[in-house]
């Protein structure tokens, strides 16, 4: 992988790496979050009153975020099988070396399938436990219409985040409010039948 370019965004801390992955490192990447998700499977999630996501999801690493009637938190087991989580794919983790430079590599990937009207609402990855600690964001598939804006409120702007873009919350964004509005579909093929893959990396203790 070559050192991507940086992206000016406009939003302090905020930072976006447009094709940070080549069409190569993007299939070797998604061989290795399909040989995850063989051994923990998608799952639909439910918030705390009861209403399923409209994304799937599963985890790689130590920890995974888990969503339930019971709240939000991080487990090391998948929910439905009782298994830990597969290991974060070598590929994510040298991402993470090279584009956050901290010593200490994420202990969390969180790993949502979007497909058809799948969506995310605005909200604040603050379930962590250290919230100085950035989150890395890979796409894969189909554009997003990514929105995000200050975490004290305000107006939010929609960034479209192709297949292969990276783009990371930290320093004064780590706590923006962010969400997906939807994907655009056949905007790519990397993914059978169409969709879009985000893995999300964190330090979750």
């Amino acid at each position: 992988m070559e050192t991507p370019g940086q992206l000016e965004t406009g939003l302090e801390g905020f930072r976006f790496w447009p094709g940070a992955l080549g069409p190569l490192d993007q299939t070797c990447l998604l061989a290795q979050v399909r040989a995850a998700v063989a051994q923990a499977p998608f799952y639909r999630p439910e918030t705390p009153g009861g209403r399923p996501f409209s994304v799937l999801m599963t985890n790689c690493g130590p920890l995974g975020w888990v969503s339930d009637r019971t709240g939000y938190r991080y487990q090391p087991l998948h929910p439905l099988t009782g298994r830990p989580w597969p290991p974060i794919p070598p590929l994510l983790l040298a991402l993470w070396d090279r584009l956050t430079g901290l010593e200490s590599p994420p202990d969390a990937c969180l790993v949502n399938l979007y497909r058809g009207p799948a969506r995310m609402g605005l909200h604040q990855d603050r379930d962590e436990a250290d919230l100085t600690a950035p989150v890395l964001s890979v796409s894969l598939g189909d554009t997003a219409m990514f929105r995000i804006g200050p975490a004290a409120g305000g107006a939010t702007r929609v960034v479209r985040l192709a297949s292969g873009d990276v783009c990371a919350l930290t320093g004064p964004a780590r706590l923006a409010r962010h969400g997906i509005d939807r994907t655009l579909p056949a905007t790519s093929r990397l993914l059978t039948g169409g969709g879009r893959l985000n893995l999300t990396l964190r330090r979750a203790r």
